[in-house]
C-alpha cells in the first residue's frame, strides 16, 4: 500500500489516534500536515516524521474556527499545491454529565470541535478535491454513539458524523471523492483521562464485554485510516468502519 507523493491533512495529531495516524500516513510515503491547537504536541509529531525522513508540517489549528480551518487549507495548497486525504480526527471530551444539569457552554464546546469542527474541514477541502476530481475524506466517530454511553453530547456529536458521512458521500460522489468514517472502539488514548481513566470504572466496565478481549490502541485505528486513504479502498464511500474488537 503505497501513499507516496499524497498529501495528507490530519486534525488533532497531536496525540492518540491523530499521532498515529499521521506517523503511519507518512510512513506509507504521503506529505502530512499536523493540523493541532497544541503548538508544542504538533510540533513534536512533525519533528518524529521528519527525523524519519518523511516530509511533515504543523500549522496550528482549532477545527472550530472557520478561519483557522481555511488557514491549513490555504497553507496546505501553498506548500504541496494540492490536498489528496482529509482525516477530521480533531476532538475532545468534557467529561460525563447529565443533560438536564449540563451548562450550555459544555454542549457548545463539544459539539464546535467534533461535528461542526469536521463540517469545516469538509467544506474548505472539498473545492481543492472537487477541482481535481480526487480525494479521500476519513471522518472518526466513536463506538460511544452505539453503546450511547459516554456522555449525552459526545454521542450526539459522533452521530452527527456518521450523518454527515454519509450524505456527503452522495454528494461528492460524482467528483470521485471516497468519503467514510472510522468508529473507533476502547482505544488507549488521553482522551480517557477525561472519562475517569484508562484503569477508571467506566474503563474497567468495558474491558469485559470486548469479545477480542483487549483495549485497542492508536495503531489498531490508523492501518483502517490508511486503507481508506488508498486505493486500495477506492470503491468504498458513505460507510462507517466499526474497529472495536466486536464490542458493538
Amino acid at each position: 500500500m503505497s501513499l507516496n507523493g499524497k498529501v495528507a491533512v490530519v486534525t488533532g495529531a497531536g496525540s492518540g489516534i491523530g499521532k498515529e495516524v499521521a506517523m503511519d500516513l507518512a510512513s506509507k510515503g504521503a506529505n502530512i500536515v499536523i493540523a493541532e491547537i497544541n503548538e508544542k504536541s504538533g510540533r513534536v509529531v512533525a519533528d518524529e516524521i521528519s527525523k524519519k525522513g518523511g516530509k511533515a508540517v504543523f500549522i496550528k489549528t482549532d477545527v472550530s474556527s472557520s478561519k483557522d480551518v481555511q488557514n491549513v487549507i490555504n497553507k496546505t495548497v501553498e506548500k504541496f499545491e494540492t490536498i489528496h486525504i482529509m482525516v477530521a480526527n480533531a476532538g475532545t471530551h468534557t467529561g460525563v454529565v447529565p443533560l438536564k444539569d449540563m451548562p450550555e457552554d459544555q454542549w457548545d464546546k463539544l459539539i464546535g470541535i467534533h461535528l461542526k469542527g469536521t463540517f469545516l474541514c469538509c467544506k474548505y477541502v472539498l473545492p481543492v478535491m472537487i477541482e481535481n476530481k480526487f480525494g479521500k475524506i476519513i471522518t472518526v466517530s466513536s463506538v460511544a454513539m452505539r453503546l450511547r454511553m459516554g456522555g449525552i453530547n459526545y454521542v450526539v456529536a459522533k452521530g452527527g458524523i456518521e450523518a454527515l458521512t454519509k450524505a456527503l458521500a452522495v454528494e461528492v460522489g460524482p467528483y470521485n471523492i471516497n468519503v467514510n468514517c472510522v468508529a473507533p472502539g476502547f482505544i488507549v488514548t488521553p482522551i480517557w483521562n477525561e472519562m475517569g481513566g484508562i484503569d477508571g470504572d467506566l474503563s474497567k466496565s468495558l474491558q469485559p464485554l470486548i469479545p477480542l478481549g483487549r483495549k485497542g490502541y492508536p495503531k489498531d485505528i490508523s492501518g483502517v485510516v490508511s486503507f481508506l486513504a488508498s486505493d486500495d479502498g477506492s470503491y468504498i464511500s458513505g460507510e462507517v468502519i466499526n474497529v472495536n474488537g466486536a464490542l458493538a
